[in-house]
């Protein structure tokens, strides 16, 4: 639920926070989808200075009444399974799923720790 902390409650399809971690790096959270009981979310780093293949852009689906976030899709990655066999045709970790999620997490908690100037935008 690190993540509800970061977006705007009651948040609409469309809506987006900036988070901003330093002068230099800026993250996009999108709300995507709005369902009952889960929301769809985009993550995007928008650092003007570093190239585009090198952001960070994953997207997220929430569950409200499991208080559970997961990593749908990351970076060029548009689906992640569960777990790969290795090797296998893209190289994927057997456990690129588990990895991605914590990644997330620790996004999270350094966007809690050190996060300033959420904006909503619309």
């Amino acid at each position: 639920m690190a993540l509800m902390k970061l977006l705007p409650q009651g948040a609409l399809v469309g809506e987006s926070v900036s988070v901003g971690i330093s002068d230099q790096v800026l993250f996009v959270l999108r709300v995507l989808e709005v369902a009952p009981y889960t929301w769809h979310v985009s993550i995007e780093q928008c650092t003007p200075r570093l190239p585009s293949f090198m952001r960070m852009k994953v997207k997220v689906r929430l569950y409200h009444d499991v208080r559970m976030a997961e990593v749908c899709a990351s970076q060029q990655i548009l689906t992640l399974r569960s777990s790969y066999h290795y090797p296998n045709a893209k190289m994927h970790h057997r456990n690129e799923k588990e990895q991605v999620n914590l990644f997330l997490a620790e996004w999270l908690k350094c966007c809690l720790q050190h996060g300033f100037s959420t904006v909503k935008q619309l």
